[in-house]
């Protein structure tokens, strides 16, 4: 499920600040499913919505500008320490993959792990501040929501940080296209971002906590033992709030993390 997908001749390809990129064909079924209720909810609720497929298209424009600026922040982290990388985005959001080092005899293979913890950081907290500054431009120009519009907003910024962040001052955002625009950049960026920090290996988060325990003189075996419980719990949560998908996702990651645990404690990462 989380596997690099294969090439197609269905995909896309371009280049951003020196890194390839690539947008297999399933990332776009991706975006479909996982913002399809979304837009229908603001496609029912919205004052002159223009429809569900201009709507469904912006959600995939938004949802492919959020998770490249997620991979980035991986593959700038990875160029700062002499790495190159190259990007993929695919049905279950990015990768960041690196492939060469741009110093002879260097691997990425031989970073320390305070670098790894950075490189995993690096992804979440460049699509969260993205969103943060996009919030912060409305402020500038003096814009905001309305009640009516806050309820979905406040689901796309869970935490309590659509209050934190004073998103109903200002003037209200009368245009259906930018406030539709605004909710589905944010949704993603600040849900996918938190949702990659859970300590779920091979999630950021998982490799986060990995690199937390060795430099506390913890050991792998350790920091998969969370991830097994992380999981655990997270699947649990899934199937009791009726997110089967979040439950399928965390079981298999849960299922995984403890095979690899069994076969070899001191498998390394």
């Amino acid at each position: 499920m989380l596997q690099e997908p294969p090439e197609s001749q269905y995909d896309l390809r371009f280049e951003i600040f020196g890194f390839p990129v690539r947008v297999a064909w399933s990332f776009w079924l991706g975006a479909v499913i996982f913002g399809y209720s979304l837009v229908d909810l603001l496609d029912r609720v919205g004052a002159d919505s223009p429809g569900r497929l201009p709507l469904l298209m912006l959600w995939c424009v938004c949802m492919l500008v959020s998770i490249l600026i997620h991979e980035l922040g991986h593959a700038f982290a990875f160029r700062q320490y002499g790495i190159n990388a190259s990007i993929v985005l695919y049905h279950f959001g990015g990768l960041a993959i690196p492939s060469s080092s741009f110093t002879p005899g260097r691997s990425f293979s031989r970073l320390s792990e305070k670098q790894d913890l950075w490189i995993a950081l690096a992804g979440p907290l460049a699509q969260i501040v993205s969103a943060f500054v996009l919030i912060g431009a409305l402020k500038v120009l003096g814009l905001g929501f309305s009640e009516g519009q806050f309820f979905l907003v406040d689901l796309a910024m869970p935490l309590g940080l659509s209050r934190i962040f004073s998103v109903l001052d200002g003037e209200p955002i009368q245009s259906i296209g930018l406030y539709a625009m605004v909710l589905f950049y944010i949704f993603p960026s600040v849900l996918w971002a938190l949702l990659n920090l859970v300590p779920v290996w091979p999630l950021d988060g998982g490799r986060i906590m990995n690199s937390v325990v060795l430099i506390g003189g913890g050991r792998r075996d350790q920091a998969l033992w969370i991830s097994v419980i992380a999981a655990g719990l997270l699947t649990a949560y899934g199937f009791k709030n009726g997110q089967t998908f979040l439950g399928i996702l965390f079981l298999s990651l849960a299922i995984s993390n403890y095979q690899v645990l069994q076969q070899n404690s001191t498998w390394r990462f």
